[in-house]
């Protein structure tokens, strides 16, 4: 079992998709993760959060958790996005679930002007095809948005053009890497 690490929901554990189908982040390493990115905007009063491969939807649920205002979990599993939508009952959580293709999604996003981005694909997704995905996002962010992309500390991560990086961060197999 996973658990909200702060904020209103602090505390509260979730489910996690059941099977090999998903990776759900680790609580250290969403803790140290919410740590830089809340140095990095000082809060998250009011965001909009996208959570690209949701699994679980821990990412998009500790932004709520933390005060950002809604969330869109997107998910392609049927499995995955039973959990996620009982996670957001459960929690009585801001969140919509999409359950759509990641590439199909960025492509029509509902809400379009995200300010916090997660992509946490699966590490065998090519990076060139993540890089893409990112690309596409920009389109449908806000200006000053903050993407945060979790890869296999294996494959190293390029930003597409329009996207600064800021900073990357290892933890064992996983690197977490931080744009604007």
């Amino acid at each position: 079992m996973t658990r909200i690490i702060a904020g209103t929901y602090g505390g509260r554990r979730i489910q996690t998709p059941k099977g090999d189908g998903t990776r759900p982040t680790s609580d250290r390493v969403r803790e140290a993760m919410f740590s830089s990115i809340e140095s990095e905007l000082g809060g998250f009063d009011d965001m909009r959060v996208l959570d690209l491969f949701a699994g679980s939807g821990a990412l998009g649920l500790e932004a709520l958790s933390r005060g950002a205002g809604s969330a869109v979990f997107v998910e392609s599993d049927a499995r995955a996005v039973a959990v996620i939508k009982g996670n957001i009952r459960e929690l009585r959580a801001n969140g919509q679930v999409v359950r759509a293709k990641a590439a199909t999604f960025v492509e029509h996003p509902e809400d379009p002007r995200f300010d916090l981005v997660f992509v946490d694909p699966p590490y065998d997704l090519a990076t060139e095809s993540v890089a893409s995905l990112v690309r596409r996002l920009t389109e449908h962010s806000a200006a000053d948005a903050l993407f945060v992309v979790e890869r296999a500390t294996r494959d190293p991560f390029a930003w597409p053009d329009g996207v600064e990086g800021l900073r990357h961060k290892k933890y064992g197999e996983t690197t977490v890497w931080y744009g604007r």
